[in-house]
C-alpha cells in the first residue's frame, strides 16, 4: 500500500501539467477492450444471432430499455450510442483493476482507472456539458434557459446549486466504491503476503468473496451512472419534466 503514481510534468510558459500515467495507460487499456468486445461482436453478424453478438444486442436492448423507462424512444433514441458506450466502458473500467495490481518501483502502474476521481469526475462534467447542450438544441435557448426560473424566478440560485450537486455525486458515487473496493483488495492481498501460513490460508476466503463483491458492484457502478446520465437527459429534453 506504500506506492505512489507515475506522473509526467509538462512544464508550459503559465502552467505545469501533471498527467498520472498509470490512469492514462489504463484508460487506454479500457477503450481497446470495449473496442474489440464490440468489434469481435459485430464482425460476423448473423440473423439468428449467437455468442458474442447475441450478448451485444443483450447490451443493446438493455440501454434501450433504461432511456424508455425516462423518456420517449422518439427523443431518447439520439443517446443510445452513448448509453451503450458509456455502460461498456465503465465497467469494463470498474473490472480492470480486480484480478491484480502491478507495482513496479513503489509506483502503482495497473489499477481501475475509475479509481482515480479525476476520471470519473470528468465522465460526469462531460455528461453535465451534453445535458445542457441538448437542451439548447432540442428546445430552444430561451425556453431552455426559462426552466432554470420555473416554477418561480427565485428558484434559479437552488437550480445552479443543483447542477452542481448532480455532477459531484454522479462522479463521486463511482470512485468511491471502486476506489474503496480495490483498497480492501489490496489489505487482503497485503495478509496473504505476510510471509505466514495462517495469513495466506485466512485471506483466501474474504479475498474470493470480495473478488465476486467486486464484480457485482462494478457492474452496478456502471448501470448506475448510465441510469443516471438518461435521467438528467431526460429533465433537460423531455417536455413533460
Amino acid at each position: 500500500m506504500d506506492h505512489t503514481s507515475p506522473e509526467y510534468h509538462l512544464d508550459l510558459e503559465f502552467i505545469t501539467l501533471t498527467f498520472n500515467l498509470s490512469t492514462v495507460m489504463m484508460l487506454l487499456v479500457a477503450a481497446i477492450v470495449v473496442f474489440l468486445i464490440a468489434f469481435i461482436a459485430t464482425r460476423n453478424l448473423k440473423l439468428k444471432p449467437t455468442g458474442m453478438q447475441n450478448f451485444m444486442e443483450w447490451i443493446m436492448d438493455f440501454v434501450k430499455n433504461i432511456i424508455k423507462s425516462n423518456m420517449d424512444w422518439k427523443t431518447g433514441g439520439r443517446f443510445h450510442v452513448l448509453g451503450i458506450t458509456l455502460i461498456m466502458f465503465i465497467a469494463v473500467s470498474n473490472l480492470l483493476g480486480l484480478p491484480f495490481s502491478i507495482v513496479y518501483d513503489h509506483e502503482l502502474w495497473w489499477k481501475s482507472p475509475t479509481a482515480d476521481p479525476t476520471v470519473t469526475m470528468t465522465l460526469a462534467a462531460m455528461i453535465l456539458v451534453l445535458t445542457h447542450y441538448y437542451g439548447v438544441k432540442l428546445n430552444g435557448t430561451k425556453q431552455y434557459v426559462g426552466t432554470f426560473f420555473q416554477p418561480m424566478s427565485f428558484m434559479f440560485p437552488l437550480k445552479i446549486v443543483e447542477e452542481f450537486a448532480n455532477t459531484l455525486t454522479l462522479g463521486l458515487r463511482l470512485y468511491g466504491n471502486i476506489y474503496a473496493g480495490e483498497i480492501l483488495l489490496g489489505l487482503i492481498a497485503s495478509l496473504a503476503a505476510s510471509g505466514t501460513v495462517f495469513g495466506f490460508v485466512g485471506a483466501i476466503i474474504p479475498m474470493m468473496a470480495w473478488q465476486g463483491f467486486s464484480i457485482f458492484i462494478g457492474f452496478i457502478q456502471a448501470f448506475i451512472f448510465t441510469m443516471l446520465t438518461m435521467v438528467y437527459m431526460a429533465h433537460k429534453v423531455s417536455h413533460d419534466h
